[in-house]
């Protein structure tokens, strides 16, 4: 049931921003996690935090960087290893952004449950979460 209210619930908001003329759920998926670091992110740690597979997580991130939106580096740690971070213009784009996919997962979720039945749905995902952390491999 929790996959099937997610799916439903994305691709609302998927045809929200799209209408919108903003940028797609799933930039606006990397665009926001790498917003919530400082230094970058290594893309196999973008990977995890995204909702979207390694490989299409570097497509994505290849989309971006060509529109100016993320800049990628080497890892100074790792050379094999990649960075990217946000640029002002990706910045720009996830507050444009924003407003929409905020107001979709209000409209389209947070209206239909009370703030103990969010509480309670966000504690439980969290112990889910929480329980796999260790076995998900982040290579892929």
């Amino acid at each position: 049931m929790v996959g099937r209210a997610r799916i439903r619930v994305d691709r609302i908001t998927r045809r929200d921003l799209e209408q919108a003329g903003t940028i797609s759920i799933q930039w606006y998926d990397v665009l926001l996690e790498l917003n919530a670091v400082r230094i970058g992110m290594r893309m196999q740690d973008l990977a995890m935090r995204t909702v979207v597979s390694r490989t299409r997580v570097s497509r994505i991130v290849a989309e971006l960087e060509a529109l100016g939106l993320v800049e990628r580096a080497v890892d100074p740690n790792d050379a094999r290893a990649s960075v990217v971070t946000i640029t002002a213009a990706g910045r720009q784009e996830l507050r444009r952004a924003a407003p929409v996919y905020l107001k979709g997962i209000d409209d389209h979720f947070n209206r239909y449950l009370s703030s103990a039945q969010r509480s309670a749905v966000a504690a439980a995902l969290q112990r889910v979460v929480d329980a796999h952390a260790d076995l998900i491999d982040p290579r892929r």
